[in-house]
């Protein structure tokens, strides 16, 4: 064999490791170092655009999940998008990196509880459910927090736009979609809701103790806490 063809088998051999892709492990490594350096999830999509070519970080998320179990991190997944948390045993390890709490107001709570449970839904269905009318400020102080965002608009006369909650909601609860929201009983059991059901939440409509039509801004709830 000449020593041309010899080069030239050497040039293909190496151009074809360019395009080959590092083993899984190396993946996995890329992954956990992207993941941990992010504050935010992180998409499947989003990995494969800053990984080398021919990477599967899908593959590589299944392996590296599997790596953490047991772990007092957690690889967790959060809508559609991944993030490395503490495990939810000790959550508790963290309570003095809270510096202040803010508590929404009840018709925030409600709002937002509707939303979530209820989504995608219109301004009129939350009305609706709740009873009361439903104040502008109290849909923009959840838009501001990011907990929930505009939706698709419903094909019924005026395309009324709908409400779901966002990615940083799921995030902020520790729930990797929606469907894991606990239920009325777990929550009271948590000390998270009043015994006395909130109105459209339960098995029936209960009005508000002082019998108004208004929105009860002022009124504090524990259901959930803004950190």
């Amino acid at each position: 064999m000449s020593e041309q063809s010899t080069e030239a088998q050497a040039f293909e051999k190496k151009e074809e490791s360019l395009f080959e892709a590092p083993p899984m492990g190396e993946q996995e490594r890329m992954v956990e170092a992207i993941l941990f350096a992010s504050a935010d999830p992180v998409t499947v999509k989003e990995l494969e655009g800053r990984m080398p070519h021919g990477c599967d970080p899908a593959e590589a998320l299944v392996y590296l999940r599997k790596r953490y179990d047991g772990r007092g991190v957690s690889l967790v997944r959060i809508g559609d998008a991944w993030g490395l948390r503490t495990a939810p045993d000790l959550g508790f390890l963290m309570q003095k990196e809270t510096v202040e709490t803010r508590k929404l107001s009840r018709a925030a709570v409600e709002t937002l509880a509707i939303v979530a449970y209820h989504q995608p839904v219109t301004r009129a269905d939350i009305e609706e459910i709740r009873g009361v009318s439903v104040s502008r400020g109290t849909v923009d102080q959840l838009i501001e927090l990011e907990w929930i965002r505009f939706g698709r608009r419903r094909m019924t006369p005026g395309r009324p736009v709908t409400f779901v909650v966002t990615q940083d909601f799921l995030d902020h609860f520790g729930l990797e979609s929606a469907r894991d929201l606990p239920g009325l009983q777990e929550l009271r059991s948590a000390g998270l809701l009043e015994s006395r059901p909130a109105p459209g939440m339960v098995d029936g409509d209960v009005d508000d103790d002082d019998g108004s039509d208004v929105e009860d801004d002022d009124d504090q709830s524990e259901m959930f806490d803004e950190a």
